[in-house]
């Protein structure tokens, strides 16, 4: 497993977070006692739980050591536990079972959330957010599964591709729509300002070009893969005038509210 750079992911903290903020003060429950964040990464998502619902116990969940070293330090009071979301339950039902773009990584969502439901407690709500698919995820993704297709690429680098598991808001609702007391679904596109083409490959790099660049054996291989991806770049996000570069970011959203 290639574990996270806790301060290449951070770079961009305030945009990651933003649609955590967004999706935890549309969340219909007035005093979880129990909160879940799976994929808790380094606590950002964890504070904005907390910072709402300050007498929840809330538990965290990651599988990379550093990104939870980092909310350790960030935060002693939150249990912080060291499991894969795949396969990871808690002890009991939680009020809220929550994630912020991390389910994405995870295959079989149609299995993925209906077991997630099964951890939300009566009363509860289940809620997350992740990258959505569109014409705008296909200008960094489209490039980067173009050049994994080059021969002269595709000879050094196995296995991980950038995947889709992200399902239509029609199938998660009918996963969750007969048992759910109600359900909320929404996409929101987030036009985030970076300051240039470069800023672009800054952000892929903390997510879906992680798991790619590790497998270069030879720096100077990484280097020119990481090149020939931000020529890519420059030509799918043109600057401004003043020369900054409009980063168009899709995300979904999913709130089932447990009766």
């Amino acid at each position: 497993m290639v574990d996270w750079d806790t301060r290449q992911y951070l770079r961009f903290e305030k945009e990651r977070t933003q649609a955590c903020i967004d999706l935890v003060h549309r969340i219909d429950l007035s005093a979880p006692r129990t909160i879940v964040d799976l994929g808790c990464g380094p606590g950002n998502s964890t504070a904005v739980l907390k910072a709402r619902w300050p007498a929840a116990r809330i538990t965290g969940v990651d599988n990379s050591s550093e990104m939870l070293e980092r909310a350790r330090s960030s935060d002693p009071s939150v249990e912080w536990v060291a499991a894969d979301i795949g396969d990871w339950h808690p002890r009991e039902p939680a009020d809220l079972v929550f994630s912020n773009a991390a389910l994405q990584w995870l295959p079989d969502h149609f299995g993925l959330i209906s077991r997630l439901w099964s951890m939300v407690a009566s009363g509860g709500a289940l809620a997350f957010q992740l990258p959505a698919p569109g014409n705008q995820r296909t200008r960094w993704l489209g490039a980067l599964e173009s050049l994994l297709e080059e021969p002269s690429w595709n000879r050094l680098i196995a296995g991980d591709r950038a995947q889709e598991n992200v399902l239509s808001p029609s199938e998660y609702y009918d996963l969750l729509g007969k048992e759910a007391l109600r359900v909320e679904l929404w996409d929101s596109e987030y036009c985030h300002v970076l300051p240039d083409a470069t800023a672009v490959v800054e952000w892929v790099k903390g997510t879906a070009l992680r798991p790619i660049l590790s497998q270069f054996s030879r720096e100077e291989d990484r280097n020119q893969f990481l090149s020939a991806y931000a020529e890519e770049i420059r030509r799918a996000y043109p600057p401004q005038k003043n020369g900054h570069v409009l980063f168009p970011f899709l995300r979904r959203f999913l709130i089932a509210y447990r009766a």
